[in-house]
Formats: structure tokens, C-alpha cells, sequence
């Protein structure tokens, strides 16, 4: 049945290059229903700092994985897989084409390839994060570089270091061993959006000021009320941990906002490495006039 299904659509990239909106395009000319993909959208509440679509510009589209999670909440890509490939299928299942629509590239891939989880263990994890506080995350690291070269070499933060000295410990197979293969579970095409970096870059900046004078500080304020800093990911979501600094009155409005334009600019290269680095993603300029229909071109061809 999947082989005679059309192939899921992933619409990928860096952000700022209006993956959203092509989403709800492609959904209304195929008759589909939008999956979230951006990590950050799954948050109640994470409205303006994150981009996401109000109802009306949703425009009918049924939208899917968005506000799923309370701010104190911690995003799982493994809880994430078992929820996008539901949707998945209960889009199928009405007729529709699951287009999906993000740039949290982790969280793609768990929708769309071979991809498994090793499983968890608290207390590994407690007294790991434990140590890391106490010794030092250069201490962590050095153990993992030992133990599991390939991993080390590729993860740097405390977060997914703690991961992979959890996953070894528990599993006893290295972290590297369940990292994703460029492998479909089923056919699925993937549309990527990207533009000239001067103009992403000015585009950005736009954003986090249009953000500013649409409330984001008010945002993040409520959020702060509603438990945002207990939050391991969303505290940690552009825009919302500067401005964050700002009701500490550790930072002024202005700083916040070169510091999110300056991080989301960052983020946004990651991205675009991230993505380039997938042969299989079939590029778009943003910004050309008829990117509806290139898009609609490619998954026609």
C-alpha cells in the first residue's frame, strides 16, 4: 500500500525561508495535512518567537505536532518519531499527503529514515549530568573521545554528550551506532528552501525586530510566569533565553535583539550544512516567484 501511496513531502531548510507557508501551499494544491518538524513549535504558548502560523494563515490546512508540549517539558526526538509516524498515518489513512514542515533536522530524519533509539536510564543520566557539573564538561568529553571516537567527534554540547556516555553505558554499543542511515522508511521527497546568505541574513534581522514590536518580550514574560526556565529545551529556543536576560535586567532590549539575530544567523548556517549535506534534498529558491510551482515541479518530476 505505501508503494502505491504518493511519497510524503518534507519541506526542509534554513530558517527564515518561509517553509510554513510553501507547506500550506503544497498542502491546499496536493489535498494535504502539514506535520511540524521545528522542535520549537511543539511549545504551547511559543507563538511569535518561533514563528508559528496563526489559525487564519494556516488557511484551512490541518496542522499537526504543534502546542503538544508545556514549556517545562523536555522535546524527545524519540517520542517525536512515534508521534510524527502516527500523524503520518492517520493522514494516509483519510486520503490526504503528509507534507511535512521544519528545520529541526534531528527531528526530520526521525520522521522520514531508519532510525532507532537506544533506550534511557534516569539515574545513568542523573548521576552522568551530576559529574558534569561537578568535574567539568572537558572531563565528560575526554571519556567519551576514549570510549567512542566517531560520537565524540561529532557532539560538543553537555546535553548530547551526557547522551552518549548514557547510551554506552546502558546499551554497551557506542552512540554513533544508532545514528541516523540515509534511509526512507518510505518514499518520501524533500524540498529545500534556501537564498543568498546577504539576503537571509537581512531577512533575519527584519524577523527578530518584527518580533519585538509584535510582543515578544510579553511572550517570554508570561512564559517566565508559566515556568519557562524549568524548561531544559524551550528555555534554550532563540529569542526567548535573550530576553530572558532582559526581565533579569541583566541585558537591554537592543541587546537582546543583535544577540537573537546574531544566534538565529548561526542557527540558520547549521541548518543549511545540516541540509546540503543531504543528497537527497531537492533545492528552491526562496525567493523566486513561482516557488510554489518549482516545488510542485519537482514533485511532479
Amino acid at each position: 500500500m505505501l508503494r502505491e501511496s504518493p511519497p510524503i513531502v518534507a519541506v526542509v531548510g534554513p530558517t527564515g525561508t518561509g517553509k510554513s507557508d510553501l507547506a500550506v501551499e503544497l498542502a491546499l494544491a496536493l489535498g494535504g495535512e502539514v506535520v511540524n518538524t521545528d522542535s520549537m513549535q511543539f511549545y504551547r504558548g511559543m507563538d511569535i518567537g518561533t514563528a508559528k502560523l496563526t489559525p487564519e494563515e494556516r488557511r484551512g490546512v490541518p496542522h499537526h505536532l504543534l502546542d503538544i508540549l508545556d514549556v517545562r517539558e523536555e522535546a524527545s526526538v524519540s517520542a517525536f518519531q512515534t508521534a510524527a509516524r502516527t500523524a503520518i498515518a492517520d493522514i494516509r489513512a483519510r486520503g490526504h499527503r503528509p507534507i511535512l514542515a521544519g528545520g529541526s533536522g534531528l527531528y526530520v530524519r526521525a520522521a522520514l529514515d531508519v532510525l532507532d533509539f537506544p533506550g534511557t536510564d534516569p539515574a545513568v543520566r542523573a548521576r552522568l549530568e551530576a559529574e558534569c557539573e561537578r568535574d567539568g564538561l572537558d572531563v565528560l568529553a575526554r571519556r567519551l573521545a576514549d570510549a567512542d571516537p566517531v560520537s565524540a567527534a561529532k557532539v560538543h554540547d553537555a546535553r548530547r554528550i551526557v547522551r552518549a556516555l548514557e547510551v554506552l553505558e546502558v546499551t554497551g554499543r557506542p552512540f554513533s551506532a544508532f545514528m541516523p542511515r540515509r534511509e526512507y522508511v518510505q518514499p518520501a521527497i524533500q524540498i529545500g528552501l534556501d537564498m543568498e546568505r546577504a539576503e537571509l541574513h537581512g531577512r533575519l534581522a527584519r524577523r527578530v525586530r518584527r518580533m519585538v514590536d509584535a510582543g515578544l518580550p510579553d511572550e517570554v514574560r508570561t512564559l517566565d510566569a508559566a515556568g519557562l526556565r524549568d524548561g531544559k529545551t524551550a528555555s534554550r529556543a532563540l529569542g526567548y533565553a535573550q530576553f530572558l536576560r532582559v526581565l533579569d535586567g541583566e541585558s537591554t532590549v537592543e541587546q537582546a535583539i543583535e544577540e537573537t539575530t546574531v544566534a538565529t544567523r548561526q542557527f540558520a548556517r547549521r541548518q543549511v550544512t545540516w541540509f546540503r549535506g543531504d543528497p537527497r534534498v531537492h533545492w528552491v529558491d526562496a525567493l523566486h516567484p513561482d516557488v510554489v510551482p518549482a516545488a510542485l515541479g519537482i514533485l511532479e518530476a
